[in-house]
């Protein structure tokens, strides 16, 4: 098996050091370059073609979120681990949009390294435990701010149109809710303008497409 080619990027000797010892204590990995800041690394991406690049944040010239979305760009196989002294959320929030598969702290224990590029390089994603909370809460909130699929419909109007669905006729679901008929004919026919949806395939189609019915029916 091959080793797994490695670039680093920081702009600290030896941070770089102590990463390299670190990395080719472990098997089958091979720390193949080091670059000092965001522009060499691209110029050792560039003629070293690593699979995966571990680089900080806070680097001169071009910092690693930057060479993050230009790395993603060039060459989206290579795969970017950020490893970082700054926890705040929007640092992960913005490493994740440009490309990086891994975002760990630099007081992780080598062990978690250790599973971080592992689990990258079998094309996971990987978060240091304590930036984890923070995204995983953002994207529960921002899942809450959404509106729910056919959620401007009312609780009258999501059961006949799931009887609508269902295939039951007009005088069905009259008898079956225990309306008038001209009251459902009434729902129908707010159901329809409201969705913009003139046919009853369109209303099935809906229904299934919002969790009313299941395409199991």
């Amino acid at each position: 098996m091959k080793p797994v080619r490695v670039l680093l990027a920081d702009d600290h000797t030896l941070v770089r050091a102590g990463l390299r010892k670190l990395l080719e204590s472990m098997p089958d990995v091979e720390v193949v370059g080091e670059a000092a800041d965001g522009l060499a690394l691209l110029a050792l991406a560039a003629e070293l073609q690593p699979q995966l690049v571990m680089m900080d944040i806070a680097m001169p010239g071009l910092n690693g979120l930057e060479a993050t979305a230009r790395l993603a760009k060039a060459w989206p196989t290579i795969r970017v681990l950020i490893l970082s002294m700054h926890q705040n959320e929007e640092y992960v929030r913005q490493a994740l949009r440009n490309g990086a598969a891994a975002y760990l702290l630099k007081d992780c224990a080598p062990l978690e390294l250790e599973l971080a590029l592992k689990a990258v390089l079998r094309g996971e994603t990987y978060l240091s435990p304590a930036v984890s909370k923070g995204v995983v809460s953002d994207y529960v909130q921002r899942l809450r701010g959404e509106a729910q699929p056919g959620a401007q419909l009312t609780p009258r109007q999501r059961e006949v149109l799931q009887l609508i669905a269902e295939g039951q006729s007009t005088k069905e679901i009259a008898r079956r809710l225990d309306l008038a008929v001209k009251t459902v004919e009434s729902h129908r026919s707010q159901l329809m303008k409201q969705l913009d949806i003139h046919e009853v395939a369109g209303l099935v189609r809906y229904a299934m497409h919002v969790g009313v019915v299941t395409s199991g029916l």
